[in-house]
């Protein structure tokens, strides 16, 4: 018999994992981050202006995203935001035409979306269980 808590628990904290640690290698060299990223926007359609701050925002967005769900806490809200990212990253990724990073993003993007759609249901071992009982 498949336990389904089980199995949304090791999903939940492998794609927590991974973006928990997207951010947080980020973060001590956020300028660094930040010139790489506007480099590699240079040649594009997206604007200086908005590659800046939203590579400065990025890690942080990762990081929290990603703390909150490893340990469960709002998660569903997390396993959203997180999709944003993803999708934000994908439109990104789409303006350079890096064909190679799409596939990952995807995968990414549809973990989080099955997560969200049944965290209701699975997510029980989690900060927000013990908050909510």
């Amino acid at each position: 018999m498949i336990n389904h808590t089980i199995t949304f628990l090791l999903l939940r904290l492998g794609i927590g994992i991974s973006m928990f640690g997207h951010g947080l290698v980020r973060l001590p060299k956020l300028e660094g981050f930040s010139k790489w990223m506007t480099g590699l926007f240079e040649k594009s359609m997206m604007p200086v202006a908005l590659v800046v701050p939203f590579s400065y925002i990025l890690p942080i967005a990762e990081f929290v995203t990603g703390l909150f769900i490893i340990i469960g806490l709002f998660t569903r809200p997390a396993l959203l935001s997180a999709a944003v990212v993803m999708l934000l990253l994908l439109f990104g990724t789409t303006l350079i035409e890096n064909w190679e990073a799409l596939p990952s993003q995807l995968i990414h993007l549809s973990l989080l979306a099955v997560l969200a759609g049944y965290a209701p249901a699975y997510n029980s071992y989690a900060i927000d269980k013990l908050i909510n009982k």
